[in-house]
């Protein structure tokens, strides 16, 4: 565990790092080497010394209905040989940008309260995950799915950090106001509020727009502004059926463009701007924020049925 201090105009703010890939690193031979059986073993094994971060990741995916280990031989352990030199390259990466990434969310958004940060390999639960780990703000970064998703560069892991670190701003905020965590509810119009919420952040830490969802997806953006109003109407449609899993995560899509609700959601707050400020926006109670998002939605989808 390492901690830093960036120093901005403020008092200095306090982070810190908790890097489990030389853990990883230690155990690769032994886990390369053997069949996907052992491989699961080896490798849970790793994971079992942060008895915590193993806990979310399960819980992730049984709540989702779906068996951790099944994806872990699917989607994971395959890869994590060929995927190795990009992790490496991303951890590289990420440990330069963590303090930039944080002064500029101190001087730009107020973040006033430490962070932790987890640079991990894990089950595919995520490139980016704003939680609590040890009863801390924690973001919890997947070297496995940055990875797979190939956000290597700079730019894109800025923008990722800058995105979790909005989800983390926008729970103390409420967690302040005496209001229920973002954690505490699951529809998809609360999903697409509080991913909405982090992208707005994401830009603005960032000062400029950044859609790291965009990377290895051409044209992803153009297509999204052009079909605002049908993903407006598919959201709606979807979620009057009980799912809107395809709008979020990468390893869904609308029209093959995967992480669309992102960009719904972006929208749909920015519009909200027009009458309250970020802070504002940041404290809404659950059933306000539903029935905002259900109005929005239906305009946009109405405006694109015009002829």
């Amino acid at each position: 565990m390492t901690h830093e201090r960036c120093e901005g105009n403020k008092e200095l703010l306090v982070y810190k790092i908790c890097d489990l890939y030389l853990r990883f690193q230690a155990r690769w031979d032994e886990l390369s080497e053997k069949g996907l059986g052992e491989q699961l073993k080896l490798w849970q094994r790793y994971l079992s010394h942060c008895p915590e971060l193993w806990e979310k990741q399960v819980s992730c995916y049984a709540e989702e209905g779906f068996d951790w280990r099944a994806i872990a031989k699917e989607r994971v352990l395959p890869h994590l040989a060929e995927r190795r030199p990009a992790m490496e390259r991303a951890r590289e990466v990420l440990h330069r940008l963590i303090g930039p990434v944080c002064l500029k969310a101190q001087e730009r958004l107020g973040l006033d309260f430490e962070v932790l940060f987890v640079i991990y390999v894990g089950m595919g639960c995520g490139a980016g995950w704003a939680t609590e780990l040890c009863e801390k703000p924690a973001c919890l970064l997947g070297l496995e799915n940055i990875a797979e998703l190939g956000w290597l560069e700079e730019d894109m892991l800025s923008a990722l950090l800058a995105h979790e670190l909005g989800h983390l701003l926008h729970g103390m905020w409420r967690k302040r106001a005496g209001l229920e965590g973002l954690e505490e509810h699951t529809d998809p119009f609360w999903q697409l509020y509080i991913e909405g919420f982090a992208q707005r952040c994401e830009h603005l830490i960032g000062g400029k727009e950044t859609w790291h969802e965009a990377g290895g997806q051409p044209g992803w953006l153009d297509w999204c502004r052009k079909s605002k109003g049908r993903l407006a109407a598919l959201f709606l449609e979807k979620t009057g059926k009980g799912d809107a899993r395809d709008f979020f995560g990468s390893w869904s899509a609308i029209e093959g463009r995967s992480q669309t609700g992102y960009f719904l959601g972006h929208e749909m707050i920015k519009g909200w701007e027009k009458g309250a400020t970020l802070r504002e926006i940041a404290v809404l109670p659950a059933e306000e924020v539903r029935r905002r998002a259900k109005k929005c939605l239906a305009r946009l989808a109405a405006e694109d049925a015009l002829p």
